[in-house]
């Protein structure tokens, strides 16, 4: 299999393991009967919401996996972490085979929420190698494919799983436990032999990635269709699966491109074979001039901690796309306090809309990179944390249009914060040691899921005292307004961050071409 045709395999599969690495996603749609299962508290849910994210903190360590460990293997690490993270928990929740505390629970959801970083790990990687002049549209394509998770998994256990509450509960955590392992045996042989272009052909670039946007465009607009209109379980997964599947057009399309070259070449009489070779030189030493460009210095991950750029970058993070997660992690709660019960919808919502909102940065950056108006990272990532600040103010109007559509507005800013974030670390550090230091500006994702999840459960127990419940639900408005204006501050505040860090580093990107 040639380098083209291979790196091109290794794309189509990075979209279908990013389609199933969300395992996180779905939590909000189990969470009420997760809750009830276990007789908890919101505090303790919270804490159960915040142990996926606490796995965080530990994904430098896949990073540095990646250094010394065939990449296949750090995928297969990933997807075992996972299998054992989720399977246990649904044989003690559900099959009660045996009995575990609620601190092995929290270790077992830590341990789930770390093979997340195996795997984008690997899938990053990989995505910058083999696409390294069109990284953000490579990384952003298939980061975007994650947003897909919680819609994926909501249309599965909507077809198999749904004869009753508890069964979907069920089958989330099933789910969740076996698709990622299965997703990561099936295309680690695929990633076995890592492509690295060493030229790009126009068909590569041009009809490679138009296709493939088009597609991806496809399967977002039929995600967000089915997720709002009624149509049976089966017939929007049969859709979803051929939609995956649709990019493999690709590769298979550059090897029939290959075999025809090839047939055209052996007919030729005369021969241009020093020609072919010096404009092949001449090609990669364009290449790799290009391959550098966009990338502000190389940072090792052991010197983030000097660098003023890490830290206010880490506080972006920190109040911006990390209160995106946790107001996710709590749309359940939102949804039940005020009388909305189709939680599901809005988690398949939430996800599809995420997907849009993952892709377009990538989409914006392949179309208009050459246009001088096209906003930097940081100015993109600006625009879209005041998005969210409106999408937080809209969720106080006491009315189900209003959360859907904040649901929505915060799905896609989110998302493109999480896409754009994967560029900046690149643009800021470097891509020598992209891999461990993403998951350490990451790792600040268990610290706000932590503080800023304490505050949604103390206003949510506040609102429950106030209705003079005793059962520990709450219902009205008021479960969750302050938690809601405090969210927005936060935003806020990331927002004027993400402004500095234009300021400090204007010089970088009024030169990047």
């Amino acid at each position: 299999m040639s380098p083209n045709v291979l790196r091109w395999f290794s794309l189509v599969a990075l979209l279908w393991l990013q389609s199933i690495n969300g395992t996180n996603l779905s939590f909000p749609a189990y969470s009420s009967q997760l809750k009830e299962f276990l007789s908890i508290s919101q505090f303790k849910l919270n804490y159960l919401s915040f142990a996926s994210d606490a796995g965080k903190v530990l994904g430098f360590i896949s990073g540095i996996a990646a250094v010394h460990l065939p990449l296949p293997l750090v995928l297969l690490v990933g997807g075992s972490l996972g299998f054992a993270g989720y399977g246990l928990q649904y044989l003690s929740i559900v099959k009660k085979m045996f009995t575990l505390s609620f601190y092995q629970i929290w270790g077992l959801s830590f341990l789930a929420g770390n093979s997340i970083c195996w795997i984008n790990t690997a899938c990053y990687i990989v995505a910058i190698n083999s696409f390294p002049v069109n990284r953000q549209v490579a990384v952003g394509i298939t980061a975007s494919y994650q947003g897909l998770s919680g819609k994926i998994y909501t249309d599965i256990v909507h077809t198999f799983f749904y004869s009753s509450q508890r069964e979907a509960a069920s089958g989330y955590l099933l789910l969740n436990s076996l698709v990622p392992l299965v997703c990561c045996v099936v295309t680690a042989p695929i990633l076995m032999r890592e492509a690295k272009a060493t030229s790009y052909s126009s068909w590569d670039v041009k009809v490679g990635f138009i296709f493939l946007f088009a597609v991806t465009i496809a399967t977002g607009i039929y995600a967000v269709a089915t997720s709002l209109l009624p149509a049976p379980a089966v017939v929007v997964l049969v859709g979803i699966v051929l939609f995956l599947l649709a990019p493999l057009a690709i590769p298979i399309g550059v090897r029939l491109d290959e075999l025809m070259s090839c047939r055209r070449s052996q007919q030729k009489v005369y021969d241009f074979e020093a020609p072919i070779e010096e404009d092949q030189k001449k090609e990669e030493e364009e290449f790799d001039e290009k391959a550098i460009v966009g990338v502000k210095e190389e940072v090792e991950w052991t010197k983030l901690w000097k660098k003023l750029d890490f830290w206010i970058y880490f506080g972006l993070y920190l109040f911006g796309p990390t209160v995106g997660m946790v107001f996710m992690n709590n749309l359940g709660q939102v949804a039940e306090s005020r009388g909305c019960a189709a939680t599901s919808s809005l988690v398949a919502l939430s996800s599809s809309f995420g997907f849009f909102g993952r892709l377009l940065p990538s989409l914006l950056d392949y179309f208009l990179s050459r246009n001088k108006y096209m906003p930097s990272c940081p100015v993109s990532m600006a625009v879209s944390l005041v998005a969210m600040v409106a999408s937080f103010l809209l969720l106080l109007i006491d009315s189900d249009i209003a959360l859907y559509i904040s649901t929505a507005m915060i799905g896609v800013f989110s998302g493109a914060l999480t896409s754009l974030s994967v560029t900046m670390t690149a643009e800021l550090f470097g891509t020598k040691h992209f891999g461990v230091n993403h998951n350490i500006v990451v790792g600040s994702i268990p610290i706000g899921s932590f503080a800023f999840g304490l505050v949604a459960a103390k206003g949510y127990r506040d609102g429950a005292a106030f209705d003079g419940r005793f059962d520990g639900k709450c219902y009205g408005m008021y479960c969750f307004q302050t938690t809601l204006i405090f969210w927005g501050m936060l935003c806020s505040l990331a927002a004027v961050l993400a402004a500095v860090l234009y300021i400090r580093n204007r010089k970088f990107y009024s030169h990047k071409p």
